[in-house]
């Protein structure tokens, strides 16, 4: 394994041309790493969200073959996997992150695609895998747009988005829901965007945030999404959901029951744990669209409460913190500067995000080390981000 370092597209070149050889045409795309300002665990619960592309970006390097052999090979993760086009695709768990393309390959297949012949890709990565800031779909995502553009395909924006999805319910065997794949296909530089989980529609909305800045505050605990509660936390709020529609709220989903509804209805559910599930989802939903109007209106100290609130509510109601993400809001929260932190992903570890006045994010960033090293015994790693583009081909 190469030690890591920071990947810029001329590198990717040179890299691929010392792992492949010279020749023929290499083409290089970047697919960003995203953060969710607000609204998390509700995108497959019919909720908006209100996600943004950051300066982080995996890259993926693609040449033609004049074969139908495919050679996968990582900059930075040893092991070359070799397959043919003509494969009927599998997961298997020896494939690593190979299965994250195959998966890929797999759904363009079956949607009639048709490969004339193999390929050989090299993958290079910025952002930190398993850090909640979602690599594994900027894999994909970025991957799926590298075959569409070099094979002619011209596969939408939003298909390659929800390409991204089933390739993860089809393939890799996790029940996700659309918003990492969505961000990280349509997102736009300078934008955030409020993306309806059930209408598959979003509006973008500009992400101006003056003198401040977001920190990504990684817990550096490694976890895999199939491997956490996910989808027991989903199958609970299906369970809700259906204790409110039997008890006559007929709404198709846990995030068109406004707050003032939920007062009046929730109490049918009997267990306090479906209960305090649900109770998440239409409070989240309700801080996602006062979130949307705190930044049109430049409200960032609104923003900023808001950030706490649902940390909070993921921490006592969905219960999916733990104590390397609390700790990073809790010490967060204290330093100067600092006017908003939650949890961001799945949680179980991952990554937290904080807004902090660009003058103090040094200080900010070294204070919240301390503290965190201090509790849990070992360092996080941070960064300050600002927006990003989606998918798209770069030139070097």
């Amino acid at each position: 394994m190469k030690e890591k370092f920071e990947v810029k597209p001329d590198l990717l070149k040179t890299n691929f041309i010392e792992v492949y050889g010279e020749g023929g045409e290499i083409r290089m795309f970047a697919s960003p790493a995203r953060i969710n300002i607000i609204g998390e665990h509700i995108d497959y619960n019919g909720g908006k969200v209100f996600p943004a592309a950051i300066d982080k970006y995996l890259y993926c390097a693609v040449r033609k073959r004049n074969d139908s052999k495919i050679i996968y090979n990582d900059l930075f993760f040893p092991g070359t996997y070799t397959f043919d086009i003509n494969d009927d695709f599998k997961f298997d768990k020896a494939n690593d992150y190979a299965n994250f393309l195959n998966g890929i390959l797999s759904c363009m297949k079956k949607q009639g695609f048709k490969f004339p012949c193999g390929f050989e890709v090299l993958i290079a990565s910025n952002v930190p895998s398993a850090g909640g800031i979602s690599s594994s779909s900027a894999l994909e995502c970025g991957f799926a747009w590298a075959i569409s553009e070099t094979y002619g395909f011209n596969i939408s924006r939003k298909n390659i988005a929800l390409m991204g999805q089933q390739s993860e319910h089809e393939f890799m065997n996790v029940n996700c829901g659309i918003m990492d794949q969505y961000i990280i296909a349509t997102g736009k530089k300078d934008t955030a965007e409020v993306l309806d989980c059930a209408k598959i529609e979003h509006e973008y909305v500009p992400l101006n945030l003056g003198d401040y800045r977001f920190v990504v505050m990684n817990t550096k605990k490694q976890r895999k999404l199939a491997d956490s509660k996910y989808n027991e936390r989903r199958s609970q709020c299906e369970e809700g959901l259906a204790i409110l529609q039997k008890a006559g709220l007929n709404v198709p989903d846990l995030c068109s029951i406004s707050p003032q509804l939920f007062e009046e209805k929730g109490n049918a559910i009997k267990d306090d744990v479906i209960y305090r599930r649900v109770r998440h989802c239409v409070t989240e939903m309700d801080r996602v669209l006062k979130a949307v109007e705190a930044l049109k209106a430049n409200n960032l100290k609104e923003l900023g409460q808001l950030l706490y609130a649902s940390h909070n509510s993921l921490r006592d109601d969905y219960e999916v913190t733990g104590i390397e993400l609390d700790t990073l809001v809790d010490v967060a929260s204290k330093q100067p500067g600092c006017i908003g932190a939650r949890m961001t992903g799945a949680g179980f570890g991952g990554c937290a995000i904080a807004l902090v006045h660009k003058d103090q994010t040094e200080a900010f960033i070294k204070n919240v080390q301390e503290g965190y090293s201090k509790v849990v015994g070992y360092q996080g790693g941070f960064f300050a981000c600002s927006s990003g583009d989606g998918v798209k081909e770069i030139f070097a």
